[in-house]
């Protein structure tokens, strides 16, 4: 209980009590920390209670100065600094830390405020909202069902005319609709509630923009669909009566193929990934389609700056007969992880004239450098037979690798205790699978472009 206790020795040493309560707050004393409340005053009292306060230029230049500094310290040491708000300064601070590099436009903004340290942690990215402004282009008007922070809002009012922004949490919206003032995005109108309910009453729009939360009772991450809030595809009826599109963000942990059941509208899968790691699955959806296999795009924002895109068909991947050879040649591929996760296995191989190891591995090779390989390129330099006399003194050859694991019985952690081999340097080794079933360990180079 000693949050709860500092909590509120915060709220009698500012003394928010009028302004938080004509926002529906009713106060006794202590009283009000009630079982229920004791379990959400962090997102419920306490995000009240920051919407009502109007913060200074001291407590932005405290964020400024302390940017750097332990949190923990920095909360024990709260009574030296009897006007700010600590608790709720130290919640800013961890999440511009988790926007700086996610978001660097708003991180840029100092007097931006984030309602709680997770919502900085799950927003979309810059690079993936931007993707998203221009998957949706110019519109005239679009309703985002799950506003939450307000990234992909604020993207969205880039390109479209209008943006409705809507959002359960009182507390998430007043705090939305502060950043936007000072982001400058004037065309986004904020409301607060339900979002089925606000469909039935709103005129009808371009397009539904929504991110169903995906967690549950007692903050449990949930991957099932129907489990996520709101339920998209009973709702789905709803906003077709409404609009002729409906973009959904969904978990990168999602099956794209039992998903494409339940959302049978469905014209193309975008998968986005941020630095080789998936973060997005899009499901764009139309209200006239047809039930066809859709398109799926493979985008990965690579951290040199490059954009790579694979896009394939699903029925395609199906039919196609992939060339898999036990042979390693010159060269080696590892597909990015947008397109492990989308399934293109055989698409990939055949785009690019490559052969594949083994069915199960995933990984290509060639005699001749494809320069422009959505994934990972090395040139090979050694096929290392994975058997005891190999392995023998292999360790004073290669003292420190990169290795990889791919359709092999050892997991990297045991292929290092085996072998000796230290973390890091600029050897790459892939521990695979042929063809023929022979385990090898291929020492490579990787190729920069």
């Amino acid at each position: 209980m000693r949050i709860f206790r500092l909590k509120i020795e915060f709220f009698y040493g500012r003394n928010p009590f009028f302004s938080v309560a004509r926002r529906g707050i009713s106060f006794d004393g202590y009283s009000f920390v009630t079982a229920e409340l004791v379990v959400f005053s962090r997102e419920v009292i306490f995000h009240r209670y920051v919407v009502a306060m109007d913060y200074s230029k001291e407590f932005f230049d405290f964020i400024r100065e302390h940017a750097s500094d332990d949190a923990s310290r920095l909360l024990l040491s709260a009574a030296r600094y009897p006007g700010i708000d600590v608790l709720f300064a130290v919640d800013q601070i961890e999440a511009r830390r988790r926007i700086r590099e996610k978001l660097p436009s708003w991180y840029r903004e100092p007097r931006l405020l984030f309602p709680s340290r997770i919502a900085a942690e799950q927003c979309s990215s810059e690079r993936t909202a931007s993707y998203k402004r221009e998957l949706v282009g110019q519109v005239s008007c679009l309703c985002d069902l799950t506003g939450g922070l307000g990234v992909d809002s604020y993207f969205f009012s880039l390109s479209a005319r209008r943006v409705i922004y809507i959002e359960r949490f009182p507390e998430y919206r007043e705090v939305a609709e502060h950043n936007f003032g000072l982001l400058g995005a004037t065309n986004i109108e904020t409301l607060s509630g339900d979002a089925a309910d606000w469909v039935e009453r709103l005129e009808d729009v371009d397009l539904f923009y929504v991110d169903p939360a995906r967690r549950g009772e007692g903050d449990r991450r949930v991957f099932a669909l129907s489990d996520c809030e709101p339920d998209l595809p009973r709702l789905l009826p709803l906003l077709f009566r409404h609009a002729p599109r409906v973009l959904a963000k969904l978990s990168p942990m999602a099956d794209i193929a039992m998903t494409l059941e339940l959302l049978p509208r469905t014209v193309a899968v975008h998968v986005l990934s941020v630095r080789n790691e998936c973060k997005e699955l899009l499901f764009d959806m139309e209200r006239e389609a047809e039930a066809t296999s859709p398109q799926v795009c493979c985008v990965n924002f690579a951290s040199d700056g490059r954009e790579e895109r694979f896009c394939f068909s699903l029925a395609e991947e199906r039919t196609m007969a992939g060339v898999v050879r036990s042979v390693v040649r010159d060269y080696l591929y590892e597909p990015n992880a947008s397109i492990l996760k989308a399934g293109a296995f055989k698409s990939v191989g055949a785009r690019y004239g490559l052969d594949k190891l083994h069915v199960s591995s995933h990984l290509y090779t060639s005699d001749n450098w494809s320069e422009d390989f959505p994934g990972r390129s090395f040139r090979v330099e050694e096929v290392i037979p994975f058997n005891g006399k190999s392995l023998k003194g292999l360790v004073k050859r290669i003292p420190r690798a990169n290795v990889t694991a791919r359709n092999f019985p050892l997991s990297v952690a045991e292929l290092r205790k085996r072998t000796g081999i230290r973390e890091g340097g600029d050897v790459y080794l892939f521990a695979t699978t042929l063809a023929g079933e022979e385990k090898v360990l291929i020492r490579c180079r990787k190729l920069v472009r």
